[in-house]
């Protein structure tokens, strides 16, 4: 927060957030900034909605909504058939966790999967807590979009190695750190297309005709590295990324 009273007070022509905290305290703290955001939800899923539903004046960017994790979620089932437990962890604390949480939970329970949640509310807990999930001998693990488990990753990853346990995502950026695959965005054309966006203000100085838009680009990626590991064939639906 103190990082961004100092940009505030250097009167930017425009503030970009990446990802969604950043985001909800930059729009909290000016009404008058342009605010780009980057790998976000939805202005609503954020709580950043008034009463009548309407995002701030000044926030713009791209967002993602949760959609596309069911798709993410059922990876599982076209690459492990077999599979029949899935794990993950959440932070209470981070409302696009928890939204995030209810959403693969119905999924789940659609699909005829058992889902196994455990709570952590930081990355110095997600050790202990990995470890007391994998004793439910979970058939694979889903990493939420959750910054406490972006940060946690390899942590996971090697606590779910060792018990030769294959993780899944929704995020692109977790296979290269360790996941065997993802569906979701691209992230580099993710803060392209808000970067676009931030051009179009900054070349006309003004931000009428701009809003909030959905992410454009999604694609399903795979770890070669961990796909042989595991023993997991992909097909060329998937794009390899290390």
């Amino acid at each position: 927060l103190q990082s961004l009273d100092y940009i505030i007070s250097k009167k930017p022509l425009l503030i970009a957030t990446n990802p969604t905290l950043p985001t909800i305290s930059a729009v909290q703290k000016t009404k008058t900034i342009p605010v780009f955001m980057m790998v976000a939800p939805r202005p609503d899923l954020a709580k950043l909605t008034d009463a009548q539903g309407k995002a701030p004046a000044n926030l713009f960017g791209t967002f993602e909504t949760l959609d596309y994790l069911d798709t993410a979620l059922l990876l599982i089932k076209t690459v492990l058939p077999q599979a029949k437990k899935i794990g993950t962890l959440y932070n209470q604390s981070e409302p696009q966790s928890v939204d995030a949480l209810a959403r693969i939970e119905k999924t789940c329970q659609s699909a005829g999967l058992e889902l196994v949640k455990m709570p952590v509310n930081n990355s110095n807990e997600t050790q202990l807590v990995v470890a007391s999930l994998l004793n439910n001998n979970i058939d694979a693990f889903f990493a939420l979009p959750d910054n406490t488990v972006f940060s946690s990753m390899e942590i996971i990853v090697k606590s779910c190695d060792n018990k030769k346990v294959p993780v899944f995502t929704s995020e692109e950026g977790l296979v290269s750190r360790g996941a065997v695959a993802a569906f979701g965005a691209d992230m580099y054309q993710w803060g392209f297309q808000s970067g676009m966006q931030a051009a179009e203000f900054l070349k006309s100085k003004s931000t009428a005709g701009l809003q909030p838009q959905i992410v454009s680009v999604r694609r399903r990626v795979y770890n070669p590295d961990k796909a042989a590991q595991f023993d997991l064939t992909f097909d060329s639906t998937f794009t390899s990324v290390k």
